[in-house]
C-alpha cells in the first residue's frame, strides 16, 4: 500500500450490474440509463422499509436471471444500507442462499464494498462477489431528520436521499472494465455538526482521499475521463473544487458529483442533490458503466463518500466526522 492506496494485480472485472430506482429518479436527468424503476415507491407494502427490502430482492432476482446464475454461483454478497443495523440488507439476504457480509460506510459504503470485494478477488480465493447497495427516501428522513407527515421544508442545503437499489457483479474471468486500483479513506471532521449540510461535512474527506490517490498513484486529475464524487450535493461539490485548489489541484470540467447529478428541478424541490447509500452506485452502475462498455469513457475516478453520524450523535451535539473511498475503473483494453 502507498499512500493508502492499493493496486490489483489480477483481472478484477466487471460481469455486469442493475440498477432499480424510484419515480422521481426515473424522471431525473439519468433516467434513461436505469435498469428497472417502480411507480409508486411503497410498492404496497406495509412500510417504506419494506419497499426498501423489496426493492433489493427484485434488483438481485433481476440480475441473477438476466446473467444466467443461480444463488450457489455467487461466492458472496457485499451489501449495504441505512436503516438501523443495516436491517435492508440484513433482510434482503434472507431470500437467498448466498453467503453475506454486511457493511456500512453510510453513504460511501458501495465503495467500501468495492474494495473488500476487490481484494477478496485478489486472493483469487473467490470467482464471483454480488456488491449491491439501497437507500429510501422515506426511510431515510424519518430515520435521520424528521417524520414525514409533520411536512418538514427542506433546509437551502439540505439534499434528497435517493431511492433505488444498485448491484455490481465482480468476477475475474468476463468484463470489459476493471478496478485497477483503489485508495482507502480514513476518517475526517472538521467541525461541522449541521445535519442538514452534509456536503461541508464530507468535502473535507473527499480531498483527503483524493490527495492521497494522486499522490499514490502519481495521477493528476486530468489522467481520468470522469471523476466523479458521491454525494456532496451541488454546494459540496463546489466547495470541494475550493479546497483542492488551495491544495494546488484544480478539478477541471472532468470533474462532477453523483448527486448532483441525480435530479432535476429547483432548489426548492431537489435542495443540492442526492444522497443516500444507493447515490454513487446508481450513477455509476447506470451512466458510467454504460459510458464505459460503449468506449465513450476509458478512466473513471469514483469517490463515494459518507457522513458517519447517527441519531443519538446528532442528538448529543457531535460533530460530523465523515469518509471517502476512492475507486478506480479503466476499460480492459486500458488495464491490459
Amino acid at each position: 500500500m502507498k499512500n493508502q492506496t492499493v493496486f490489483f494485480k489480477n483481472n478484477i472485472l466487471i460481469m455486469d450490474t442493475a440498477t432499480m430506482v424510484g419515480p422521481k429518479e426515473k424522471e431525473g436527468p439519468l433516467g434513461e440509463y436505469f435498469d428497472k424503476h417502480v411507480e409508486n415507491d411503497l410498492l404496497g407494502q406495509k412500510s417504506f422499509e419494506y419497499a426498501e427490502i423489496k426493492m433489493h430482492v427484485l434488483l438481485f432476482k433481476y440480475l441473477l436471471n438476466k446473467t444466467k446464475l443461480k444463488d450457489t454461483d455467487i461466492d458472496a454478497s457485499l451489501c449495504g444500507d441505512l436503516l438501523d443495523e443495516i436491517i435492508g440488507s440484513n433482510f434482503t439476504m434472507r431470500n437467498f442462499d448466498i453467503p453475506f457480509l454486511g457493511f456500512y460506510n453510510a453513504c460511501a459504503t458501495f465503495g467500501e464494498c468495492l474494495i473488500v470485494a476487490a481484494f477478496m478477488l485478489e486472493t483469487g480465493l473467490v470467482e464471483r462477489l454480488l456488491c449491491s447497495t439501497s437507500s429510501h427516501f422515506s426511510t431515510a428522513e424519518r430515520q435521520y431528520r424528521f417524520p414525514l407527515e409533520l411536512g418538514n421544508q427542506m433546509t437551502p442545503l439540505s439534499q434528497i436521499t435517493t431511492t433505488g437499489v444498485g448491484a455490481t457483479l465482480l468476477n475475474k474471468r468476463f468484463g470489459k472494465v476493471a478496478i485497477d486500483c483503489a485508495t482507502l479513506g480514513r476518517v475526517v471532521d472538521y467541525g461541522v455538526s449541521d445535519v442538514n449540510d452534509m456536503g461541508a461535512a464530507m468535502a473535507p474527506a473527499a480531498r483527503e482521499t483524493m490527495l492521497a490517490h494522486f499522490a499514490g498513484t502519481g495521477r493528476t486529475p486530468d489522467y481520468y475521463d470522469l471523476i466523479l464524487t458521491g454525494d456532496l450535493g451541488k454546494a459540496g461539490s463546489d466547495l470541494l473544487r475550493i479546497l483542492m485548489k488551495e491544495k494546488g489541484i484544480e478539478l477541471g470540467d472532468n470533474y462532477n458529483d453523483c448527486g448532483a447529478m441525480m435530479f432535476m428541478g429547483d432548489q426548492e424541490k431537489v435542495g443540492q442533490g442526492g444522497s443516500g447509500a444507493a447515490c454513487s452506485n446508481l450513477v455509476f452502475n447506470s451512466y458510467v458503466y454504460k459510458k464505459m462498455m460503449k468506449g465513450e469513457l476509458t478512466k473513471v475516478l469514483l469517490v463515494p463518500t459518507g457522513a458517519l453520524l447517527s441519531k443519538i450523535s446528532s442528538l448529543q451535539g457531535e460533530t460530523i466526522p465523515a469518509i471517502a473511498h476512492a475507486v478506480s475503473f479503466i476499460r480492459k483494453e486500458e488495464f491490459q
